[in-house]
């Protein structure tokens, strides 16, 4: 990267940033998330990336809204985020920024950052799932800035009214993070099956062991599903998971090849097939949670 500064200025208002699905008179103690299945870039970020808009999509996950849409029209709420990943990634606490990617971070001698920030995969995106660098220079922190006002705090004060209104409603919450995940990841982490399924659960302390146990087994029907493994949980799962206060989370990671064309982007034959047996399964959930007792 040179150190060559990028400017601009992004136009909010032409941006529909999250949609949400079914909350008025939700059925169950559940929300389901999808915070990574946006294919929306402001205008002004693509005429400033190293990078292709193709190149870009290769940090979401692809149509995760789409597969889970019909469990939230029984009666589910549901946001999802319509910004792609590699704008801004709502899965990450807003503190986890790499200064290297500014040209006038304030203070990055005391940066708070962590790993994900300098392998790339911050709050800001660096590079792509290929390993290609977004950027050809360094980014103005004050632009970073809006980014969060208008699309990042936006989004998390939206799911948190959602939880709120839940669990006003029902005593308790459980927010279902939906995301999927690479097959070649799947590929390696199992010698003899590769991983379709992923629940996250901070290591069995995200949600009560009755839930997690619950929708393994209702996948397991049909799939091989794994627990933590690649993935326990990421923001999300921690930021809101709040025990004393009866919310809970769970992750679920989907297997891209069960549903996708993975190299061109677009949904293989099996996709409605998928998207039935995961709504299946999430309806399933849901109705166990109705009478699940805190």
């Amino acid at each position: 990267m040179t150190d060559k500064k990028i400017d601009f200025k992004v136009d909010y208002s032409k941006l529909n940033i999250f949609s949400e699905h079914n909350v008025k008179d939700p059925r169950y103690p559940m929300v389901l998330s999808v915070p990574h299945s946006g294919r929306v870039f402001p205008q002004e970020f693509l005429a400033h990336t190293a990078v292709g808009i193709d190149e870009l999509r290769s940090n979401e996950d692809p149509f995760v809204d789409e597969l889970v849409m019909e469990a939230s029209n029984l009666g589910i709420p549901m946001i999802t985020l319509n910004i792609g990943r590699a704008f801004i990634d709502v899965n990450r606490d807003a503190v986890e920024i790499d200064p290297s990617m500014f040209y006038n971070y304030p203070d990055p001698e005391n940066a708070a950052g962590n790993k994900r920030c300098r392998v790339g995969l911050g709050l800001f995106h660096r590079i792509t799932a290929n390993r290609k660098n977004i950027y050809d220079g360094l980014l103005n922190y004050e632009e970073a800035q809006e980014r969060i006002k208008n699309v990042y705090a936006p989004y998390h004060a939206r799911l948190q009214k959602m939880i709120d209104r839940c669990s006003k409603k029902f005593g308790f919450c459980l927010v279902l993070d939906c995301h999927s995940m690479p097959s070649k990841i799947c590929n390696i982490m199992q010698d003899n099956r590769q991983i379709e399924f992923c629940l996250g659960t901070l290591f069995e302390q995200s949600c009560p062991g009755e839930m997690y146990e619950f929708f393994m087994q209702r996948l397991k029907e049909k799939y091989n599903v794994s627990l933590d493994c690649p993935y326990s949980g990421a923001y999300i799962s921690f930021n809101y998971c709040q025990p004393r206060k009866n919310i809970y989370t769970l992750q679920m990671e989907i297997n891209r090849s069960l549903y996708e064309l993975e190299a061109v982007y677009k949904k293989n034959a099996n996709f409605q097939y998928i998207s039935t047996d995961i709504c299946d399964a999430v309806i399933d959930l849901a109705n166990f949670l109705l009478d699940f007792k805190k």
